[in-house]
C-alpha cells in the first residue's frame, strides 16, 4: 500500500487533540474586525471542533489512520 501525503492546506488549519478529535479555528477573524462586536470577537478567539460526520475526511487529509 502506498503512503498518504498530508494535505498542505489541512496541516496549516486543523490539528488533532490528545483524545484524537480534530480541532479548528473559527472563521471571520482575518479582517474587518471593526464592524464586529467585542463579544463576537471574543468568541472567535476560541477554537472549535470539527463535526463528527466530517472527522473521517479530515483525518484522511492529515494522513492519520489510513
Amino acid at each position: 500500500m502506498p503512503k498518504f501525503k498530508t494535505h498542505s492546506g489541512a496541516k496549516k488549519r486543523i490539528r488533532l487533540t490528545g483524545t484524537g478529535r480534530v480541532r479548528r479555528g473559527k472563521a471571520g477573524k482575518s479582517h474587518r474586525m471593526f464592524g464586529k462586536s467585542k463579544r463576537r470577537l471574543r468568541r472567535l478567539r476560541k477554537n472549535d471542533m470539527i463535526q463528527a460526520c466530517d472527522q473521517p475526511k479530515m483525518l484522511r487529509l492529515l494522513a492519520v489512520g489510513g
